[in-house]
């Protein structure tokens, strides 16, 4: 069974979606679970997770009216204002819906000491106590802050997205080697093999450019707490669904079944609680 434990819907405004912008024409349009449905069928996927790209309860809400709509969408990583002074009366409401699974905000537009903030890590604690997750969409010069964090929450549960975005068409950092081993060396992080092909320079590669930081992160994360994303639609700015699958499953093919069965979806099930 796959489960893709990263892709987006949104109705495209141009208003609120400023983040798409003349480069990404290709975006600008609306992304709905009838144009992902089809895709899955064809790739074999079996169901996926569907993470907010607009930070408004707007957008949890409109995340949560999908999933009831369409069983293939397993649960919502919705956004809620971890600063807010109402925020348990948030968590436990959107809580009431089982296919609510976690949290994220969009920490790459933030600045570097975001994570360390009081008011966020405030916000960051109450997590747990509602069985909810936390992505972790953060830069390399981010994951300090990070790293920090993740230490201080124990037992909250953190799956870093898209490796922290490294450049893939570089060779390897210093920095985000160092910074996800020391990252990894929290049991309660997780880590997504997705957002890659985004990272490459004039979006284009080969195959092969991505095995050096999936090898780091398969070292250092190892086979279960690793989990297979897609990043639809936002990965066919450089690449269709099914190379962006071909990519993870072709690195797998070195490993045994019981691997490939975690990562491209039991680790999600386990993660997500689905």
């Amino acid at each position: 069974m796959i489960i893709d434990s990263h892709q987006h819907f949104w109705k495209y405004m141009p208003e609120r979606d400023t983040w798409i912008d003349e480069t990404m024409e290709v975006l600008r349009r609306d992304f709905l679970p009838e144009d992902l449905a089809p895709i899955l069928k064809a790739n074999q996927v079996s169901g996926c997770i569907v993470v907010q790209a607009d930070q408004s309860e707007e957008e949890t809400e409109f995340l949560l009216s999908c999933a009831a709509a369409h069983p293939f969408i397993k649960g919502v990583v919705g956004w809620v204002d971890l600063c807010a002074s109402n925020l348990d009366e948030r968590l436990a409401f959107f809580s009431k819906n089982s296919l609510f699974k976690g949290v994220r905000h969009i920490v790459q537009a933030e600045k570097e000491d975001f994570l360390l903030r009081e008011e966020v890590q405030r916000g960051i604690g109450k997590l747990s106590k509602y069985n909810l997750t936390y992505d972790l969409l953060v830069f390399p010069h981010q994951l300090p802050a990070a790293v920090t964090l993740v230490k201080q929450f124990p037992e909250q549960k953190f799956v870093l997205d898209h490796l922290a975005k490294p450049a893939i068409s570089e060779p390897i950092s210093k920095t985000w080697l160092t910074q996800i081993g020391r990252l990894s060396e929290n049991q309660n992080v997780f880590c997504k093999f997705s957002g890659m092909v985004t990272e490459t320079k004039g979006y284009q590669f080969e195959a092969d450019d991505f095995a050096p930081f999936l090898d780091v992160v398969f070292e250092h994360f190892g086979p279960d707490r690793i989990l297979f994303g897609s990043d639809w639609p936002v990965c066919l700015l450089a690449a269709q669904y099914q190379n962006v699958l071909r990519i993870i499953t072709n690195y797998l093919n070195a490993f045994d079944q019981s691997v490939k069965n975690k990562v491209l979806g039991e680790n999600a099930i386990a993660f997500y609680n689905l």
